[in-house]
């Protein structure tokens, strides 16, 4: 939306502020409201058909939507409709590939991993920056090509993707859900570059069995139903990892990186920054910071610092450039001096460039990566997929959110924009401290006791007896009943059982 040539074919020089700002939070939103519904409908094909497949066909979704994009020629609905499109295939790959990668990972690099995904997303998010800006010095302002350039290849990764996966096997965890053991030990081994009977490779399928048994009532293989979803999204020590994951993906927005990351240009001039090359120059540095952040939280942060304590430092850290730029943009009103042709800047106005920098690099190094991995990793394994998709849709829920007001903050709050944000950031280290556990180095199966889960036992009990008494039989029959075997007798082994 910075370059010329697409407002000039897309109609953004027309009309009052109030009627631009709106069409391009329509523009932006549009995809985050795609990407809502791609991550919270995908859970379904997911489970059924298995992250590998489903993963085909989001990409496959999303290429869809990005030619609908480069062929729009100057239509606005075909935008509209593109990126509608195109942000329900992102949004199920954003569900799809942390719980892929989760669900294969070894816990001592799982986080790093995880991260490793989010250090190709900003690294495909700086790309596009300088993309922007490299069309505009090279490609002539006066025809289409400068902004189709752009949004055509978008669909060369895509292609890369989907046609990459074909070469990845499933995960060993999801095979596990279908009782298909064979399969989810031959996986795990090709994986771990291990022998079938290593000891570590019987002992990580050990475990994988053991909380796949843990569904109440239900063997490995048999079918879940609405109902027993329902069920155990409010059970003791699932409710809790929910309303931290939501809670999570809502305070990522929250920090305020999405005001810069969509309408960097647009931030860029209210910090005084005037001329499409350079807004769009500076753009593509920011997008520099918050790739080399994830590359410090990947490489050293997320296994040597941690979850808690990294989302803890990364908000009340990251507060601070944002506190500046508020600050500046209060005493030094940059945007009018820039109008009133007064381009001089301060070591004061190069710092704040600095901080913008400073603050996407601090933000990626904690918040963008820490609660991606965190909600990849801390949910039970017959609900993960479930879970996982609906905290990934709250993520783009809050997304559709502030790309939807950013326009109308900018233009009506200037600086009260940094500041509130920059609020929200010290709420949020106050909640992390208090609210967040730590799950460093712990293996997925490993969670249900940091989150206070109730034993599988518990639960197959309790699960029996809601069953029994539905069925008429006396409550008291019901508690008196014998334990199962394997329950009494936890030496048996579990292959044994099933």
């Amino acid at each position: 939306m910075a370059l010329d040539s697409f407002k000039r074919d897309f109609g953004l020089n027309n009309g009052s502020q109030h009627w631009r700002d709106t069409l391009q939070g329509n523009i932006v939103s549009t995809f985050q409201a795609g990407t809502f519904f791609g991550a919270l409908l995908t859970f379904a094909i997911g489970e059924k058909i298995g992250r590998r497949k489903a993963i085909m066909l989001a990409v496959a979704i999303f290429l869809v939507g990005g030619t609908l994009m480069t062929c729009s020629n100057g239509h606005l609905p075909l935008i509209y409709a593109g990126r509608a499109v195109a942000g329900f295939g992102i949004g199920s790959v954003s569900l799809l590939v942390p719980v892929y990668i989760a669900e294969t990972s070894p816990p001592s690099i799982r986080g790093r991993l995880v991260g490793t995904f989010e250090i190709l997303s900003q690294g495909g998010g700086m790309c596009g920056f300088w993309i922007n800006y490299v069309v505009h010095r090279t490609v002539s302002v006066d025809t289409k090509v400068q902004w189709i350039i752009p949004l055509a290849l978008q669909l060369l990764p895509g292609v890369l993707l989907v046609c990459g996966i074909f070469w990845c096997p499933e995960t060993p965890r999801w095979y596990a859900k279908q009782g298909k053991w064979e399969d989810a030990i031959t996986t795990l081994s090709w994986i771990r570059k291990l022998p079938v009977d290593h000891e570590y490779v019987r002992r990580e399928i050990e475990e994988i069995r053991t909380q796949a048994s843990s569904r109440p009532n239900l063997p490995p293989g048999a079918k879940t139903t609405k109902r027993y979803y329902l069920s155990r999204l409010f059970q003791k020590g699932t409710r809790n990892r929910i309303g931290i994951g939501l809670l999570l993906m809502a305070f990522q927005n929250l920090t305020g990186v999405n005001i810069i990351t969509y309408y960097s240009p647009r931030i860029f001039e209210t910090l005084g920054i005037q001329g499409t090359d350079t807004k769009l120059f500076a753009t593509g540095f920011y997008g520099v910071a918050k790739t080399l952040g994830m590359m410090i939280f990947s490489v050293w942060l997320v296994e040597k610092v941690g979850r808690r304590r990294g989302l803890i430092w990364g908000a009340f850290i990251g507060s601070i450039p944002m506190w500046y730029l508020g600050g500046y943009v209060l005493k030094n009103d940059p945007t009018g001096a820039a109008a009133r042709g007064d381009v001089a800047r301060s070591g004061w106005g190069y710092l704040v460039m600095v901080c913008v920098y400073l603050y996407g690099l601090i933000y990626c190094a904690t918040w963008q990566g820490i609660t991606w991995v965190y909600c990849s990793e801390i949910f039970p394994l017959d609900i993960r997929m479930l879970c996982v998709a609906i905290t990934t849709a709250d993520q783009w829920l809050w997304s559709f959110i502030i790309s939807r007001t950013t326009p109308y903050m900018i233009t009506s709050l200037g600086y009260g924009t940094y500041m509130f944000f920059a609020s929200l950031m010290v709420c949020m280290g106050i909640w992390a401290w208090w609210f967040v556990p730590e799950t460093k180095g712990k293996s997925l199966e490993e969670m249900e006791g940091i989150f206070g889960a109730a034993k599988s036992q518990d639960l197959g009990r309790r699960e029996e007896m809601s069953t029994r008494i539905e069925e008429g039989v006396d409550e008291n029959d019901v508690k008196g009943k014998s334990a199962p075997e394997h329950i009494k007798n936890p030496n048996i082994n579990s292959s044994e059982i099933y």
